[in-house]
C-alpha cells in the first residue's frame, strides 16, 4: 500500500476517532436535558439550556465551606402579640387588601398581554424592555407575590413559561451579577419556598450553575459587571477593582439558600468567602464599623475608598445582617457582630434629626465622606431608597434584643412617613437635603431664619438670606427643604416596606394608616391605562404630574407584594400561608417565607438538608443515551468520568449504578 494511502488513512481513523470521542463526550457525558430519579427512572430536566456546569473551572476551589451545623439558636419573638380583630376592622383591612390585588391583577394581565416573558412592561405604551437580560424578569421576580395573593392559576402558568428560560443566552453584553441574583435566583428560591414547586428549584440550580462561574478569577471574588462570553468560553476574568459594596455584598442569602436546599456547598462557599473579607476588615475602613460605597474586588481590598452610607450603592449589604443571622439559625456569630458595629457607627455618623415645623422626633440617615485629614464630613441627605433602615433597626433590634435600635428603626420610619406626607401629592421623592438639628436627642424648634440660610448656603452661598424667598418658589421646596436632587418617584417599596414591619413589631394602628395613605397615593397617580408608571416630579401639584413609561419588575414583585401583607391577616397558625414576622426570613428585599415553608432541617436543628429534599431528583450524565453504557460497571463508569470529565462535583452521582465513584470535591 503506498505510503500516502497509508497516512490518509490514518488521518481518517483518526478523524472519526475524533468526532466518535467528541459526540461521545458532547452527548453522553454532558447529557443535559434528562436526569435520573432515586430508582434510575428517566426524568426530563426543566427546560435546561444552560451549559454552565460543564464549563471548566479555571480557578476551582481546594475545599469548600460547609453550612453551618448544629441545633440552630433559639431566636427571639419579633412580632408583636396581637389580640383578634373585631368584624369592622376585618372589612376595613379585607376591602384594603382587595384594593392592592386589583391593582397587581391589572398590572400582571397587561403584563401578560403586552410584554409576556420581556423583563419589563411599559405601562404607557405597551411596549417590552429588556434591561435584565431578556430572562423575564417581571415573571419570575413575582413567583412570590402570585402565590401569596392566591393567584395559583397564573402562579402555575408562570412556572410553565418559566421552564423555557434559557440562561445561556442573555440580550445583554454585560448581566449585573447583583440584579440577576436578587430578581431571578431569589424569584425562584421564594417561589419554590412557598410553592415546593420543583420546577423552580431546578431553574435555581440552573441559574446558579451560571453565577458561580462569575466567581471564577484568582481570588475567587466575583466580576459583578459580568461578561458571561468570557466565562462560557475559558477567557481570563477578573474582579473589578471598583464594585459597589451593595452588589458585591449582597448575594448571600440567595446563595446559601440555594445551599441549603440542594447540599451544594459550591454555593455557600463562594458567598460566605466574601463576607469573610468584610468581617475580617470592617474594623480598617475610613470610618472602622462600616464599609465604603466602592470596595476593590480584585484585590479583595474593602477598606480602600471613603463614601460611607446606608443609602443606595450600600443598603442592602447591612440590611442582609439580620436576616442571614436568622438564615442561618444563628449559628454564624459574623452576621451579629458586623450588623452591631455597622448599626453603632452608622447610628453615630449617618444619623441626622431633620428640622421641621411641627418639630418631629424623626430621623434620616445621610452620606459621609471622609476628608483628606481623616475627619468625617456628614451631607444631610435623604433617599427613599435608604427608607428600608427602619425596618432593618427595628428587626436587628427585636432579633438581638436591643430596644435602642427598635427605637431608632420606629425614628427612621416616621422620617419617611414625614418626607411622604410633606410632599404635595403624598409621595417622597427619590433624593432631597433638608435642615438639620444640632442633637439627634435634643428638642429642635423651628427658625425660618435658619431654614433660609440653609436654602441659600446649598444653593448658591454667595447670595444673602434673603434670596431664600425666591428659591424656595423657584425649586418648589417644602418647609424644612433646602433642595431636591431627584424629584423622581420610581414604585419604590422601601417606604411602605419600614412600615409594615413597624406595624408588625409594634402593633400600632398608626403605621397600618400610614400604609394605606402611601398606597392610595401611589396607586392614584401613578396609575396609567394598562399599569402603573414612574412619576417625573413629586414636587409639582397634583394637576401637573406626569407619569413615565416606566414599570420595574419590584413593583409587582415587591411594593404591591408588601401593600398586600400589610392589610393580611396576622393571626393563623403557622401552617397557613399567612405571613408573620415571627416566623420569616427574608431573600432580596421582600421575599419572605413562612414558618410552614421553612425546611424542617432547620427547625428540627439539622443545617444540612436531608435526602431527598422536596421529592427532588438526583441529577446524572445522560449516559442511557448510548444504551450500552447502561449496563457498565460502575468502576468502568468511574473512569470514563475521569478521564472524559475531569470536573468532580460535590454531593452529585454522575452514572447509574455509581455507588462506588461518589466523586468528593476537594
Amino acid at each position: 500500500m503506498p505510503g500516502h494511502v497509508r497516512y490518509l488513512r490514518y488521518l481518517l481513523i483518526a478523524g472519526a476517532v475524533l468526532i466518535v470521542f467528541y459526540t461521545f463526550q458532547t452527548y453522553v457525558l454532558t447529557g443535559r436535558d434528562v436526569s435520573f430519579g432515586p430508582t434510575g427512572e428517566v426524568i426530563p430536566k426543566s427546560g435546561s439550556k444552560s451549559l454552565w456546569r460543564d464549563i471548566p473551572v479555571r480557578f476551582p476551589v481546594k475545599r469548600l465551606t460547609p453550612l453551618p451545623t448544629g441545633k440552630p439558636l433559639k431566636l427571639a419573638r419579633v412580632q408583636h402579640n396581637f389580640p383578634l380583630e373585631d368584624e369592622s376592622a376585618k372589612n376595613i383591612r379585607l376591602k384594603r387588601r382587595q384594593a392592592v390585588k386589583d391593582a397587581f391583577t391589572r398590572a400582571w394581565t397587561s403584563y401578560k398581554q403586552h410584554a409576556w416573558m420581556a423583563d419589563e412592561l411599559a405601562p404607557i405604551s405597551g411596549g417590552k424592555k429588556d434591561h435584565f437580560g431578556g430572562w423575564s424578569a417581571t415573571l419570575v421576580d413575582s413567583f412570590d407575590t402570585l402565590w401569596i395573593m392566591d393567584m395559583k392559576d397564573e402562579f402555575e402558568h408562570a412556572v410553565a413559561a418559566a421552564v423555557s428560560i434559557d440562561f445561556g443566552a442573555s440580550t445583554l453584553q454585560e448581566v449585573n451579577v447583583f440584579e440577576t441574583t436578587i430578581r431571578y435566583l431569589g424569584g425562584f428560591l421564594a417561589g419554590y419556598d412557598l410553592s415546593g414547586e420543583q420546577r423552580l428549584l431546578d431553574k435555581a440550580i440552573e441559574l446558579g450553575d451560571m453565577l458561580i462561574a462569575a466567581f471564577d478569577t484568582p481570588n475567587r471574588m466575583p466580576v459583578m459587571r459580568w461578561r458571561l462570553q468570557n466565562a462560557k468560553y475559558g477567557r481570563p476574568q477578573t474582579a473589578l477593582s471598583q464594585s459597589l459594596v451593595a452588589e458585591i455584598g449582597s448575594l448571600e442569602m440567595e446563595f446559601t439558600r440555594l445551599s441549603q436546599l440542594t447540599g451544594d456547598n459550591r454555593f455557600y462557599d463562594a458567598t460566605d468567602r466574601i463576607m469573610r473579607v468584610f468581617e475580617t476588615q470592617q474594623d480598617t475602613t475610613k470610618l472602622p464599623g462600616m464599609w465604603p460605597i466602592m470596595v476593590d474586588a480584585e484585590r479583595a481590598n474593602f477598606a480602600r475608598y471613603s463614601g460611607f452610607t446606608l443609602g443606595a450603592m450600600a443598603d442592602s449589604l447591612y440590611e442582609y445582617f439580620p436576616k442571614m443571622h436568622a438564615l442561618l439559625g444563628g449559628l454564624d456569630p459574623k452576621y451579629e457582630k458586623m450588623y452591631r458595629k455597622s448599626m453603632t457607627t452608622a447610628y453615630n455618623h449617618t444619623m441626622f434629626k431633620p428640622m421641621t415645623p411641627h418639630e418631629a422626633d424623626i430621623l434620616i440617615s445621610g452620606h459621609v465622606e471622609i476628608n483628606s485629614d481623616g475627619t468625617p464630613e456628614l451631607e444631610h441627605q435623604g433617599q427613599h431608597l435608604v427608607c428600608f433602615a427602619g425596618g432593618m433597626y427595628a428587626l436587628g433590634g427585636r432579633l438581638f434584643n436591643d430596644p435602642h435600635h427598635v427605637e431608632t428603626g420606629r425614628k427612621l420610619t416616621d422620617g419617611c412617613i414625614w418626607a411622604y406626607k410633606s410632599m404635595p401629592i403624598g409621595i417622597m421623592p427619590e433624593v432631597f437635603h433638608t435642615s438639620h438639628c444640632p442633637s439627634l436627642t435634643e428638642p429642635c424648634p423651628w427658625s425660618d431664619a435658619k431654614w433660609h440660610t440653609d436654602v441659600v448656603a446649598r444653593k448658591d452661598p454667595g447670595q444673602p438670606a434673603s434670596a431664600a424667598h425666591s428659591i424656595i418658589i423657584q425649586d418648589r421646596l417644602r418647609e424644612g427643604y433646602i433642595g431636591i436632587k431627584d424629584r423622581r418617584y420610581i414604585l419604590r417599596p422601601e417606604a411602605i416596606e419600614s412600615v409594615f414591619i413597624m406595624y408588625r413589631i409594634t402593633g400600632e394602628k398608626k403605621y397600618l394608616e400610614s400604609a394605606w395613605e402611601m398606597w392610595t397615593a401611589i396607586d392614584k397617580y401613578t396609575r396609567t391605562p394598562l399599569a402603573n408608571g414612574a412619576l417625573r416630579d413629586v414636587t409639582v401639584p397634583p394637576n401637573d404630574v406626569v407619569v413615565v413609561d416606566s414599570m420595574e419588575s419590584f413593583w409587582l414583585a415587591e411594593t404591591l407584594k408588601v401593600c398586600s401583607l400589610a392589610f393580611d391577616e396576622i393571626w393563623r397558625n403557622a401552617d397557613d400561608l399567612s405571613i408573620s414576622i415571627s416566623s420569616l426570613v427574608s431573600l432580596t428585599s421582600l421575599v419572605w417565607m413562612t414558618m410552614s415553608s421553612i425546611p424542617r432541617h432547620i427547625l428540627s436543628g439539622d443545617l444540612m438538608p436531608r435526602s431527598p429534599v422536596r421529592g427532588s431528583v438526583v441529577h446524572r450524565r445522560s449516559v442511557d443515551r448510548l444504551e450500552h453504557l447502561r449496563n457498565a460497571t460502575s468502576l468502568f463508569q468511574c473512569l470514563l468520568y475521569t478521564v472524559f470529565e475531569m470536573r468532580p462535583l460535590k454531593n452529585r452521582r454522575h452514572f447509574i449504578d455509581s455507588s462506588a465513584c461518589e466523586v468528593k470535591a476537594d
